[in-house]
């Protein structure tokens, strides 16, 4: 049986409709996407440090960023208590899987060496961080650790050497560390940072 003419029109143009609303709908989707995972917000800088606070960083992270502002406001800025804020926010920021939106999200790299940064992201996306499921939609259900309660257990100067350069006030930082929920206990707890100095600023060059 042959359809009608005005039948077969009728059917034509509820397809179109259905294909204009289906575009319609994706268009707003990628749309609502592209504004979901949008550029963090920088919330404060310590400009002559090269630090930034961003609006995607935790509530305890914030509070340490200000806890360093202040220490490097001093003048003259006590370095060793510069050294073991950063090795907390260090800690926290890079150990904290959490609040990171994909495995290429790496915490703490505002504190790495220049010199040794692309080496470091490689690693870490190839170690700690490679299981860490995308969550840029806000849709991950896979569990991660957050760091809870940071401890320097001890700092001290040191020399340390490194690419041809020797830094005869570098500081050597051990840290230990507890996560927020006890079934991560069996991951990293203790580490020493090694920080050397790149001008004024101190930069981490060895992780242990």
């Amino acid at each position: 049986m042959k359809l009608k003419k005005k039948v077969k029109r009728t059917l034509l143009i509820i397809l179109i409709i259905i294909i204009l609303l289906t575009a319609g709908i994706i268009t707003y989707k990628m749309k609502f996407q592209k504004e979901t995972i949008s550029a963090a917000k920088v919330l404060n800088k310590i400009e002559e440090y090269g630090y930034t606070l961003k609006d995607n960083k935790s509530k305890k992270y914030k509070e340490l960023f200000y806890e360093l502002e202040k220490i490097l406001k001093k003048e003259p800025v006590e370095e060793k208590e510069y050294a073991k804020k950063i090795g907390e926010m260090f800690i926290y920021d890079f150990y904290s899987l959490k609040d990171k939106t994909a495995k290429t999200d790496i915490g703490g790299v505002e504190f790495i060496h220049p010199d040794i940064l692309e080496n470091f992201l490689q690693n870490a996306q190839n170690t700690y961080y490679k299981y860490v499921e995308s969550n840029i939609y806000n849709n991950r259900n896979q569990k991660l650790p957050t760091v809870d309660t940071i401890k320097i257990e001890e700092i001290k100067q040191t020399s340390y050497e490194y690419n041809d350069t020797k830094d005869e006030n570098a500081y050597e930082v051990k840290v230990t560390w507890t996560y927020t929920d006890s079934s991560f206990s069996d991951y990293q707890q203790e580490a020493t940072l090694i920080f050397v100095h790149v001008d004024k600023k101190l930069c981490l060059v060895e992780l242990n």
